[in-house]
């Protein structure tokens, strides 16, 4: 038997058919066009799944289950995405919908960033763990928390939404409305912001910085430039790093997870980026973090693949 796994964005679809041992044997993708009405989406996502099938030799019949990892909240047990930002969707039965068109087919829905946790414990930096969470740092941070083998949503499906903790009461406005909260300080967004900043702050000053030279300022601005030894780039690196600690030695003094895997585009620091965080981490981790059996912080390494395999592990 095989599983479908669905990673379902506002640009992308991606379709993949998985093995047992979460191998991905044939992957297909499409453009969401996410203006289109709902259903026009779901009849896509039927279409690449039937491709994926024909493609890698099985039928239908040979499929366990089909899981879509959605954006917005996504209520695994009643199969409706209740609200999606980007998406068309709004109480749309998702899973029955599909269901009907792939010959009832057993589906399963969830968040897209719980579903690329769960890929992470089955398949990636947390496999073998019983107790992992996932944060992304992208646009924003996503967060998706995985205790005993399952994703953890709360009662409403609405859980796990830990770049919206607020770690500095009365700070930096945030999408979600709040102030203050982690995915203002650690996102890709953010450190953004910070550069633009002390880069004002540097023209103001009559200070040079490499991060001037830039064409274009992105979330690599001021890692490329601290490597360089540009003194307010480093100035900028080490407050995004000391933000990013504190969140994430509030999710280790809340959950105690065996792991924490790192994804987005900031990820991509690999290994220095955790060399960087460990010890700041430690001075705020209760207890100390220092101890044999202290939560690992590990880089991601499924990539664009943890969502697929995390549908296909519903």
């Amino acid at each position: 038997m095989y599983n479908i796994g669905v990673d379902l964005g506002g640009t992308n679809i991606a379709v993949g058919l998985v093995d047992k041992e979460y191998n991905i044997i044939v992957k297909r993708s499409l453009p969401t066009r996410a203006e289109r009405p709902a259903e026009a989406i779901v009849d896509d996502i039927a279409a690449l799944c039937r491709e994926v099938c024909s493609e890698g030799g099985c039928a239908l019949s040979d499929i366990a289950t089909v899981g879509v990892a959605t954006p917005g909240t996504a209520n695994g047990r009643t199969g409706v995405v209740e609200y999606a930002n980007n998406l068309p969707f709004r109480d749309f039965p998702l899973a029955r919908l599909l269901s009907e068109k792939l010959d009832k087919a057993t589906v399963k829905i969830e968040n897209d960033a719980n579903a690329a946790a769960l890929g992470e414990a089955v398949a990636g930096a947390a496999k073998g763990t019983d107790i992992s969470v996932m944060i992304t740092l992208g646009t924003g941070v996503g967060g998706g928390i995985i205790i005993d083998g399952k994703v953890y949503s709360g009662f409403n499906s609405a859980g796990g939404e830990l770049g919206h903790m607020v770690i500095e009461h009365g700070g930096v406005p945030c999408s979600c409305g709040r102030r203050g909260c982690w995915e203002a300080y650690s996102s890709a967004t953010a450190l953004i912001r910070m550069t633009k900043e002390k880069l004002e702050e540097c023209e103001k000053n009559g200070v040079e910085t490499a991060m001037s030279k830039a064409e274009r300022i992105s979330g690599r601005t001021a890692c490329d430039a601290m490597r360089a030894g540009d003194k307010a780039a480093k100035e900028v690196y080490d407050t995004y790093i000391a933000y990013l600690a504190t969140g994430l030695a509030n999710i280790i003094n809340i959950f105690q997870p065996q792991v924490i895997s790192l994804g987005g585009g900031i990820s991509n620091e690999g290994q220095s980026l955790i060399d960087d965080l460990l010890p700041l981490i430690a001075k705020e981790q209760y207890g100390g973090g220092d101890k044999p059996n202290s939560t690992k912080i590990r880089i991601a390494q499924l990539k664009n693949d943890a969502g697929i395999i995390g549908a296909a592990a519903l």
